[in-house]
């Protein structure tokens, strides 16, 4: 029996790793394009909302005295005064992203602010700020002079602080919300990963063959037609898990830029190796399961193409299994949640990089994902044994 499977085996390895197209646009390119797709995108958000290190804003003032500039001695600024007759001239230089901001402070602002009472019902004194919110660095430096001025307001009306001391009042660690991050987004790309890597060597393997009429000959073989659906299987998971791990690889490497994070941020070092090993279980597990439902669909299928869009209502079902991680309303509670294929899958990667995992429901997962694969080989297999539907026209 075992040299009957490894016999199928070998021959479907060797069919895929002996096309180095195949290997490379199944294993290698996902997890590749992954990678440099998410780094220029989280590259490219940095650049749109961010702005440049060291950047100075250039702008103008009215009736910007020194007491008024001490207030924005903190924002990195080179201020020009002007006189108000110049105001329209430099909108027109701050519409055109040739200066960035201009501030009008009302003649003798700080006597007029410290002067000012609230309760004589007066409109209280007002500071004009004009800056284009299209220009990304002139957004940031407006901000920083928003943020100066509102301290300032603060300081002199300042009834009571919150949170005045300089501990962290935070109490969730750097490791909590990269836990988070992750646990909202890799449980549906790794779904979606797998099912990537299974839909793109399963129908060919089987559906393709029968469309080729290959298949026929192996079926009058002394072979006996189980060995064959395990050994079909057993390539197609290693196949497919190669091509997951490669994807996996790749959204995690590229995970710290595309969030922003930098050195302090996302970064897989938080997980413990134990953490690692559940979640290579799981994928595994699960792309037994998916591997099976696709064999069973190309079994029924006398083409690749009727394959694929006979396959498409599955791949609805990956993304809604996949997104419902993102959502507590609908994550799995209860232990039996667990013995669901693919939903238990998404809700343990999701307790798994969120750093709050129960062994028994990962357990409970393992197991139903085994013990459903085992159905469906056995269902395959008595399909391999049916003469209609393996030489159906």
């Amino acid at each position: 029996m075992k040299n009957n499977i490894w016999t199928i085996m070998k021959k479907e390895l060797a069919r895929f790793f002996g096309d180095k197209r195949l290997v490379f646009t199944t294993i290698l390119l996902p997890g590749l394009m992954i990678y440099i797709i998410y780094s220029l995108m989280g590259d490219g958000m940095a650049n749109l909302y961010g702005p440049k290190a060291d950047y100075v804003g250039k702008g103008y003032a009215i009736n910007c005295t020194e007491p008024e500039k001490a207030l924005l001695a903190g924002v990195p600024l080179e201020i020009e005064d002007i006189d108000i007759a110049q105001k329209d001239e430099v909108i027109e230089e701050i519409k055109s992203k040739d200066k960035d901001f201009l501030i009008i402070f009302p003649d003798g602002f700080i006597r007029a602010v410290e002067e000012y009472d609230i309760t004589t019902g007066e409109e209280a004194p007002g500071v004009e700020l004009y800056y284009n919110s299209t220009n990304t660095d002139s957004s940031a430096v407006v901000q920083g002079i928003m943020d100066s001025l509102n301290n300032y307001e603060d300081s002199i009306a300042n009834k009571f602080d919150i949170n005045k001391g300089k501990e962290a009042y935070d109490c969730a660690s750097k490791e909590d919300m990269a836990g988070m991050t992750l646990a909202m987004i890799l449980p549906f790309l790794l779904l979606t990963f797998l099912y990537s890597g299974c839909i793109a060597v399963t129908p060919e393997s089987i559906a393709g063959e029968k469309e080729r009429g290959t298949i026929a000959t192996l079926l009058v073989t002394p072979l006996k037609r189980s060995h064959l659906a395990l050994g079909k299987i057993f390539s197609l998971c290693i196949i497919t898990f190669l091509a997951a791990v490669s994807s996996f690889l790749g959204t995690v490497l590229s995970m710290p830029k595309l969030m922003g994070a930098g050195t302090d941020g996302v970064s897989m070092d938080i997980y413990k190796p134990l953490d690692f090993v559940l979640v290579f279980v799981i994928i595994v597990t699960t792309v037994l399961v998916m591997v099976g439902v696709l064999s069973i669909i190309s079994a029924f299928s006398k083409s690749v193409k009727e394959a694929g869009t006979a396959s498409g209502p599955l791949v609805v079902v990956i993304m809604l299994v996949g997104m419902s991680s993102m959502f507590d309303s609908v994550s799995a509670k209860l232990p039996w949640h667990y013995m669901i294929p693919l939903y238990n899958s998404a809700n343990c990667f999701k307790q798994i990089f969120s750093f709050d995992y129960s062994m028994t429901n990962v357990l409970i997962c393992i197991v139903s994902n085994i013990v459903v694969s085992g159905i469906l080989t056995l269902v395959l297999t008595k399909l391999f044994d049916s003469e209609k539907v393996m030489f159906a026209k």
